[in-house]
């Protein structure tokens, strides 16, 4: 990952650059089709508000981590076409390349922050089922890539630390660690068992979550006939925190 840095005299050139287009008539009207998103000013506290953004994606196998090319400032996605292809050839994996707000094809922001552009992120990359991920980013893109894989860092340390508590004057942890640390595979697995549970049972899977595979599905049909598979298509491991809404609409459906 590299960091550039843009001098004042590039921003002066840029800015002669673009001056002149404002009177040429018909031709400036490409800058009026590129959608320009809302401003999230004065929502001090708040998570930025993501734009859809501009990608192209090429298919590989499902199975392995897809790679996101971000590219820096004033690039496009373009600037990884050919690298993205060689590699989508050569590895069999997914590759990703993408506009970043106020570049390419990508909707212009008044928001240019790198928490902008990292939930831009998070929000396109499960509603492509490419999480987890490699990403790869240069200059701008590659502190866009730093900020996001921190802030995914992040967000499980917070998870974790829902287990330590005060006690006596100081911090412990409320799970037995020791215990699930030594028996982890018992948790991992399943007791093998011969007889069949013959009520309806819903199995309400994350899209982006490879804990139930393919594989085990006969085994689920087996122990339990009346199952249903169902997949929440954006949501990973703990559906009912990733997508709430479908989570209870999904249970609801079951109970009726």
């Amino acid at each position: 990952v590299s960091a550039g840095s843009l001098s004042p005299g590039m921003l002066r050139w840029t800015r002669s650059w673009r001056l002149p287009l404002r009177g040429l008539g018909p031709c400036s009207l490409s800058f009026c089709r590129v959608p320009v998103a809302p401003s999230s000013s004065g929502r001090s506290g708040a998570e930025p508000r993501s734009v859809l953004l501009s990608y192209k994606l090429l298919d590989g196998e499902a199975a392995r981590p897809a790679l996101v090319f971000l590219h820096g400032l004033f690039g496009s996605k373009t600037n990884f076409s050919s690298i993205a292809k060689a590699l989508a050839q050569q590895t069999g994996r997914r590759v990703l390349t993408v506009d970043a707000r106020n570049h390419g094809d990508s909707p212009h922001s008044p928001d240019v922050s790198y928490e902008a552009m990292s939930q831009d992120l998070q929000d396109l990359l499960p509603q492509l089922g490419l999480v987890p991920c490699v990403l790869i980013g240069h200059s701008m893109g590659g502190k866009t890539a730093m900020l996001l894989a921190l802030q995914r860092d992040l967000a499980e340390r917070q998870f974790l630390l829902t287990n330590l508590v005060e006690a006596d004057g100081r911090f412990v942890w409320r799970v037995n660690l020791e215990a699930l640390a030594q028996h982890l595979d018992k948790i991992m697995a399943f007791p093998q068992r011969q007889e069949s549970y013959p009520g309806p049972t819903l199995f309400l899977l994350g899209g982006n979550s490879k804990y139930v595979l393919p594989s085990h599905h006969a085994e689920i049909r087996r122990l339990f006939p009346r199952a249903q598979m169902q997949t929440v298509p954006h949501a990973g491991h703990w559906v009912h925190a990733d997508c709430p809404q479908d989570f209870v609409a999904a249970i609801r459906g079951f109970l009726a």
